[in-house]
């Protein structure tokens, strides 16, 4: 520890700091800072007035630090995910500085530290004289001097303005006798205040080490894969260097910098070897240590910072998610700009909701089935997944490497900077058709307005639907619009219930379901679930849209099952638990809102119908594989052409939506396999391994049982009509007999079904179109 005790040469030496209310004031400060102005012709009187007046203060301040995004494993252990900086920054205390720091700090940059009393006059003196006589302009500032000017750079730092943010830069680093003034009224202020070990600490944390590296700890980190309290001598003495001319004398560059900016491992030994030349003068090292350390080479390990999503791996898209959230979210701070400063530069420690476990499932099972890169296409795999009653987003992994670094995406489609888990905003993707999964909503609303499982409707394929039910935009007629949806087996659909058509997803039964709704309200009840278009704009409500055709967010739907799975209560996805700012401090964080969607005895009669998905129905194969298996509800869901195929499921704990896309263009998923199996079985292979670690981790208790008023009686299927009797062809009409009229002729078959005539949405990045066939 340093002896902090300023002997009668060091009061001498300080009496700037003394002298502010002497009698003497005028003739000693003269005396003090004529050096600094002899240049300038400024009177002295003058000087003395300006010097008075200035403040006299300024406060050792929170440093900008790097925040850090964290997961947790099962045990509590905390998994650093990313770090993100402006500057790259760890404040340590003072006993975490190696003794070869402070002394090489104190011997190269400030001899007199502890003599004096925040200027040091001799070294003034020297370099002023020096630059007067044209010689190279010395700085001349003591260690406290140089603090001051840091902190009032970092204060500069901290504006957002633009124009006020240069402003104040050029204010605190001009090369003027007034700024000098001021720097060292300050540097008198902070030693009044503070002791010497204090602002020593506060320098060696707050100063730049070149580039984006500030404090010792960082630099320590990045040049030498060390920490501050572990360095040795002559690494100490090496980055102690830095701090004189930070793009002169720092280590990225063993050459130079080809631009010219940097001298390389030359310059810097050249500076450090100086530095322990002072430490062995000033008896800080033996002989025998400085002849070693300066005997050898300057040897940098260049450890390269974790920062930004990129570093997360897998788990960047979740990152990604995480970081729209800090700087999305007024609770974080009034405007954008304020959030991004606040998480770029103030230290937050950020504990996501990431279950590890879930994760690396779903990591492993992304890997296994779905290519990063597909020779036939543009392929995509989503996997999302969700805490029942509580949002917590618990698993987030799509097959693309994340970058983004436009050049970097320029490699290969295996790099991509956008999110297809999420809304646009929260991530840059456009949504994808969900396919059947949506039917759900329908079934929700079937039974909300007082239909029963059972009970039938026309669901015969035909080009005639006539006219829907809508009380927003009101009523729809599909008489004349070419609408004529196909069932994705082909499948008759000639008089289906409910529940038969939603365990057999049978698109007619949906439409005919939707035509004893209210298309409007089918809408609504979706939107009760949370459920809207990733791109911002409202929901599609047509005829088409029952069967699966707006662009939706994987994470979306996935909070909706979790909704269904929730009794009827939906609560919003949440990323974030908990918050921790660099002094220990709870920062407040965004809360999941959660809201009834629908009476808890309709829910039964919804998950009575989509636990016998995944037992009879099309999502046998995804039950049969997750093990252990407790109740689970689910729905598949396959677009037009096979080009998406979904499934999406529960059970009371967590909700899981997996899916397979085509990113752009379009590919049929059933003529083409992965080396996994067959492509449009794939979302069966990773929906039960990620559901699996789900269930032996949280388990899962029993839906409610449906009731009988919701179930509704078996109702016998109508009787195909029996065919009339052929009618003989009738006699030629006699002379006065009316000649019959023609038959007109058939119209032609149509070939394939055909969307309602409904505007084409504009080409995006996920190539999104509208198509009424989902299976």
């Amino acid at each position: 520890m340093f002896d902090e005790h300023r002997t009668p040469g060091g009061v001498l030496g300080g009496f700037i700091g003394l002298v502010i209310v002497s009698a003497m004031a005028g003739v000693l400060v003269t005396a003090g800072i004529a050096p600094v102005l002899a240049v300038t012709g400024m009177a002295a009187t003058n000087t003395i007035t300006v010097f008075e007046n200035l403040p006299d203060y300024v406060a050792i301040d929170q440093l900008a630090q790097k925040s850090n995004i964290y997961a947790t494993e099962a045990n509590g252990t905390k998994v650093l995910l990313a770090s993100f900086y402006d500057q790259n920054r760890v404040e340590v205390p003072f006993d975490s500085m190696s003794q070869y720091v402070k002394d090489a700090a104190v011997a190269g940059e400030d001899p007199r530290f502890f003599e004096h009393s925040g200027v040091d006059l001799q070294g003034t003196v020297r370099a002023t004289v020096k630059t007067a006589a044209g010689g190279q302009t010395q700085g001349g500032s003591s260690i406290t001097q140089q603090y001051v000017k840091n902190v009032l750079v970092q204060k500069c730092e901290a504006i957002a303005d633009a124009r006020k943010h240069d402003a104040c830069y050029f204010a605190a680093t001009e090369t003027t006798p007034e700024r000098k003034l001021k720097e060292m009224r300050l540097a008198i202020g902070v030693e009044k205040r503070y002791s010497k070990n204090e602002i020593l600490r506060q320098y060696l944390n707050i100063t730049g080490f070149g580039g984006t590296v500030y404090g010792i700890e960082a630099a320590a980190n990045y040049y030498y894969g060390t920490t501050a309290a572990k360095v040795t001598l002559p690494q100490a003495a090496s980055l102690v260097a830095i701090v004189n001319n930070p793009v002169k004398f720092q280590l990225d560059y063993p050459t130079g910098a080809s631009n010219g900016t940097a001298n390389g491992y030359a310059a810097n030994r050249e500076r450090r070897d100086y530095i322990l030349t002072e430490m062995y003068k000033q008896d800080k090292i033996t002989r025998a240590a400085y002849t070693e350390a300066v005997a050898t080479p300057v040897e940098p390990k260049i450890t390269e910072p974790s920062t930004g999503c990129q570093s997360a791996g897998s788990s960047a898209y979740f990152c990604d998610y995480v970081t729209k959230k800090l700087l999305n979210d007024p609770v974080f701070g009034e405007d954008a700009e304020e959030r991004r400063l606040k998480f770029r530069r103030g230290g937050y420690n950020v504990f996501s909701t990431l279950d590890l476990d879930l994760q690396r499932a779903a990591i492993t099972a992304m890997n296994k089935n779905i290519p990063k890169v597909f020779a036939r296409g543009d392929v995509g795999g989503v996997i999302s997944s969700v805490q029942v009653g509580t949002g917590r987003v618990l698993a987030m992994v799509q097959n693309k490497d994340y970058s983004q670094d436009p050049a970097v995406q320029a490699k290969g489609r295996n790099y991509t900077g956008i999110n297809y888990n999420t809304d646009y905003t929260e991530g840059g993707s456009s949504g994808f058709q969900p396919g059947s999964t949506y039917k759900v909503f329908t079934l929700a609303e079937w039974l909300k307005e007082g239909h029963t499982l059972n009970e039938r409707s026309d669901t015969r394929r035909k080009s005639n639907w006539g006219t829907f039910r809508d009380s927003c935009l009101g009523p729809q007629n599909y008489d004349s619009q070419g609408f004529n949806p196909r069932n994705d087996q082909n499948e008759s659909g000639s008089n289906y219930s409910a529940l038969q058509a939603t365990i057999g997803s049978i698109n007619t039964g949906f439409i005919g379901m939707a035509k004893k709704l209210d298309l409007c309200g089918i809408r609504k009840t979706a939107e009760s679930f949370g459920v809207h278009r990733a791109n911002g704009k409202p929901l599609d409500q047509g005829a088409s849209s029952v069967i699966g055709t707006n662009e939706i967010a994987p994470l979306t739907m996935a909070v909706a099952f979790a909704g269904i799975a929730n009794r009827g209560t939906t609560c919003s996805p949440v990323a974030i638990d908990r918050v921790v700012g660099v002094d220990g401090t709870e920062i407040p964080v965004p809360k999941t809102t959660c809201k009834r969607s629908l009476d808890p005895k309709l829910i039964a009669g919804m998950t009575y119908a989509m636990q016998r998905v995944m037992t009879n129905g099309t999502a046998q194969q995804s039950y049969a594989d997750t093990s252990p298996r407790v109740p689970m509800i689910g729905k598949t869901g396959t677009t037009d052409g096979a080009k998406d195929t979904w499934m999406s499921g529960a059970t009371t704990k967590v909700a899981t939506v997996v899916g397979v896309v085509a990113v752009t263009g379009t590919l049929n998923q059933r003529q083409f396999s992965f080396d996994s199996g067959y492509a449009a079985t794939a979302r069966h292979r990773m929906w039960p391994a990620v559901m699996s670690v789900a269930n032996a981790k949280y388990g899962g208790g029993s839906f409610p049982e449906a009731s009988g008023s919701v179930i509704g009686k078996v109702e016998a299927p109508k009787p195909k009509p029996t065919p009339k009797p052929a009618i003989p062809k009738p006699a030629a009409p006699k002379p006065d007999a009316t000649p019959s009229k023609p038959k007109p002729e058939a119209p032609p078959a149509e070939p394939e079904p055909a969307t309602p005539p409904v505007e084409k949405p504009k080409p995006d990045q996920n190539g999104r179109g509208k198509n009424p066939k989902g299976g």
